[in-house]
């Protein structure tokens, strides 16, 4: 990484030097491979399993492994990830590992009816769900980390534009890939293995640009080393073996006082997200498309499945458009906010799902959830990144995964209850709940202390 020669500041440490664009891009460029493979989990599991067997109100089950896995997962790695020095560098190993764990649960779960007579369909598709989402955790927590080791407070509003900008292509790729296939004339009927043809390919295309884009972080970014670290930050982490499991726990409590404001917002933001992934295909199905008995394994609902995928791609493509601009918007609205503003976008467009009957109108709904959903992967991140101890941006990222998974579990918890039992089994009143509590995360941002943006302003960074 070329690094120019600053002055020492005061305070006797050397300032981060600020990184081109095209070192930003590679540094980043991974992100395009897990969020096309998240694409495909969030636009397709839900009728996988119920291709498997799963009915409505239990996909909310299924799903709450995920956010389970990942609430374990990601502070592990973040805390390993701060204390691992290797020679191919602090983040990379774990960026690898995950990619080649993601790529085969990618290949295995469209695949998991073929060996329903070992184990039931729907529990083997679960597992591979566990397998993939655990997988996706440990390429993408270190990828938040590494922007903020990486680039000065100046530049990170910039830095994680960047990296939803390549996550909203990624995204856009993959859920639209499943309604590309299905045009070039691959299969929509359920074959052998309970999945349609256009759906498998998809998830293994998905594998192949999961690892090669998380190859081209890794030959084609560099990190600092050990020395270097230390000239920006003061402090040289602590070797791996020294590091205790047990220090989760204690930086658990000391958590900056952002973080915890944070942390109310992100609770709503995520509720809403996974009603949303949950739902929405059903929602349509039933509220759009007028489809009711037993549909899941129907032309017609796979047809729906593919027109609530193609509408995620149109979310994500708004969100990397979005994201470019995020920089820009802030400088006007300021960090808060641009996300209290984007939020409440997200609110209305799910809110509006309700009063659509055309299934071509999904697209609509989808521009203010393109714009919640660049700010949810940018801004929080900005905000949390200038309130971090140096020397704990690895375990702090990993522990603000806690109000992603938190929710998204309460969620998966009571919302299938809520749907068959509150709901009338309508899983449409999911999303227009969902709406609402997007609107009162824009409304709890605008209460958060954002101690980096305070810095900016006295010219500290």
């Amino acid at each position: 990484m070329p690094h120019s020669n600053p002055s020492v500041s005061s305070t006797g440490l050397m300032p981060k030097p600020r990184l081109t664009i095209s070192q930003i891009v590679f540094m980043s460029f991974g992100f395009l491979g897990i969020q096309f493979g998240f694409a495909l989990q969030n636009g397709n599991t839900s009728r996988i399993l119920r291709s498997f067997g799963a009915d409505v109100e239990q996909l909310p089950m299924f799903w709450i492994v995920a956010p389970l896995v990942g609430m374990i997962v990601q502070p592990l790695i973040g805390h390993y990830s701060d204390n691992t020095w290797t020679r191919i560098g602090r983040r990379k190993p774990y960026f690898l590992t995950g990619a080649i764990l993601s790529s085969a649960a990618l290949i295995f779960l469209p695949n998991a009816g073929s060996l329903s007579a070992i184990v039931p369909a729907l529990w083997m598709g679960a597992g591979m769900v566990m397998i993939m989402d655990a997988s996706f955790n440990v390429a993408m927590e270190p990828f938040r980390a590494l922007v903020a080791d990486n680039l000065p407070d100046s530049q990170r509003t910039s830095g994680f534009a960047v990296q939803t900008f390549l996550i909203g292509i990624g995204a856009v790729v993959g859920s639209e890939l499943p309604s590309f296939l299905a045009k070039q004339g691959f299969s929509q009927e359920a074959g052998a293995s309970g999945v349609a043809d256009n759906i498998r390919y998809s998830f293994y295309i998905g594998a192949a640009v999961f690892m090669i884009a998380i190859l081209v972080t890794v030959f084609f970014s560099k990190e600092y080393s050990p020395k270097e670290y230390e000239l920006f930050h003061g402090k040289k982490e602590a070797d791996a073996p020294k590091a205790a499991v047990s220090d989760i726990f204690k930086d658990f409590a000391k958590m900056p006082k952002t973080m915890k404001q944070l942390g109310l917002v992100q609770f709503f933001s995520w509720f809403a997200l996974f009603s949303m992934w949950v739902f929405t295909t059903d929602a349509v199905a039933t509220h759009v498309y007028g489809l009711s008995g037993d549909y899941a394994k129907t032309v017609a609902y796979n047809e729906a499945g593919n027109k609530v995928s193609s509408a995620f791609g149109t979310y994500n493509l708004v969100a990397a458009v979005y994201a470019l601009m995020l920089p820009l918007v802030a400088k006007f609205l300021g960090r808060k906010g641009t996300h209290a503003f984007s939020l409440f976008a997200g609110g209305i467009g799910l809110i509006s799902i309700f009063f659509i009957k055309d299934p071509e109108m999904l697209k609509f709904s989808m521009v203010g959830i393109g714009l919640a959903w660049a700010s949810i992967l940018a801004m929080p991140y900005v905000i949390l990144s200038g309130a971090i101890p140096a020397g704990k941006l690895g375990i702090y990222m990993g522990i603000f995964n806690f109000f992603i998974t938190l929710p998204q579990i309460i969620n998966g918890i009571g919302g299938g209850w809520i749907v068959k039992h509150i709901y009338g089994g309508q899983p449409i009143y999911a999303i227009v709940l969902a709406g609402f509590f997007m609107i009162c995360a824009a409304i709890s941002v605008l209460f958060v202390y954002d101690a980096g943006a305070i810095r900016i302003k006295q010219g500290k960074d």
